[in-house]
């Protein structure tokens, strides 16, 4: 298998040893061997609320069933609409139910709404402020199966679009209660979805989705780790991990990339001197991180020290899951070892 000249150092890797690359675990899914998980919730949320509102229809480029979309298309068969390989159709068709009144729920693969279908999304969807729902699935490193698959640049694209909402949900729970904010916003709204038999994390600490707000889920005197998305689960993880060092470690979430809670992240960087950590299952370019960054710097807020644990700027591997998050520095261990490193 090709190696990139730009490997991420070994020192992050548990062990010391770059782990070889295995296929069998390509599509394996994020969840520990013992964590508990809820089949589909998003295919399921999305059921429930269409027995209440009769506006809401579901479009697929082919992928139903690798979206969870396929238990809405069970339950709603007469509104469920099979647009094919063709991602520029489905979006313009989404466009064109919204304008009669319908409240259409698009999904596909993240890479193939954001690379291929940009130009339809921006002119036909959120410059006229459609009331259209793209929740797409694969986000960041969350499939083995390379740069076709693996949409690690997705949330730097849509930061850029005007009138786009951006929804990272962390575990099944937030899936759960994000979807009814998400239909009761008027707009376009772009979510990062976690499919299939996804963990459940934050039930463990009472959290509550709101739309637009970040939440402090855990505080802590030494860091504070914002996170979004999957790697708020790798945050808290880690957290308890490093308490039983006697590293303090607080966790941010931040469900909603844009608009961005900068009132929430600016407090808590302000609360302590200490170091600030941003982790984010995408590309450390245009994402998260930098949001974070700029609004630091625009208020002149300063923490200790401030530091990114993301993807790199360059085209992952194809492999197992658990390897390359080992590889490119996303996994719980790999985590612990930046942050005691930068301690």
């Amino acid at each position: 298998m090709r190696r990139s000249k730009y490997e991420r150092p070994t020192h992050l890797i548990a062990g010391g040893d770059r782990p070889r690359l295995t296929t069998s675990a390509m599509i394996a899914s994020i969840a520990g061997a013992d964590q508990p998980t809820k089949p589909a919730p998003f295919g399921h949320t999305l059921s429930a609320l269409a027995e209440k509102d009769d506006r809401i229809v579901g479009l697929s480029a082919d992928l139903a069933k690798y979206t969870d979309l396929h238990i809405f298309r069970a339950a709603h068969p007469e509104r469920f609409y099979q647009m094919g390989m063709a991602e520029q159709l489905l979006m313009m068709s989404a466009a064109g139910m919204a304008r009669e009144g319908l409240q259409p729920w698009v999904t596909t693969y993240a890479v193939f709404a954001s690379r291929r279908a940009y130009d339809f999304i921006c002119l036909a969807i959120a410059e006229e402020m459609l009331d259209v729902k793209i929740v797409c699935a694969l986000p960041g490193l969350t499939t083995g199966y390379g740069p076709s698959h693996q949409a690690t640049e997705d949330i730097a694209m849509f930061r850029g679009m005007p009138n786009l909402t951006i929804i990272d949900p962390c575990d099944a729970l937030e899936i759960e209660q994000a979807l009814p904010a998400i239909a009761a916003h008027k707009g376009p709204v772009y979510m990062r979805l976690l499919r299939g038999n996804v963990p459940l994390v934050l039930d463990e600490y009472g959290y509550s989705f709101e739309f637009g707000k970040a939440k402090l889920i855990r505080d802590g005197r030494d860091t504070l780790i914002i996170s979004s998305g999957l790697m708020t689960m790798r945050a808290l993880e880690a957290a308890k991990a490093l308490q039983k060092d006697g590293i303090d470690a607080g966790v941010l979430h931040v469900p909603t990339i844009k608009p961005l809670d900068e009132e929430t992240i600016l407090a808590e960087c302000r609360k302590q001197n200490r170091l600030v950590v941003v982790a984010e299952n995408h590309t450390v370019i245009g994402g998260l991180g930098e949001a974070v960054a700029a609004t630091l710097m625009r208020s002149d807020v300063r923490p200790s020290a401030f530091r990114q644990i993301g993807l790199p700027d360059q085209f992952l591997e194809a492999g197992a899951l658990p390897t390359l998050h080992d590889m490119y520095g996303i996994s719980t261990q790999a985590v612990i070892a930046q942050i005691k490193g930068w301690l």
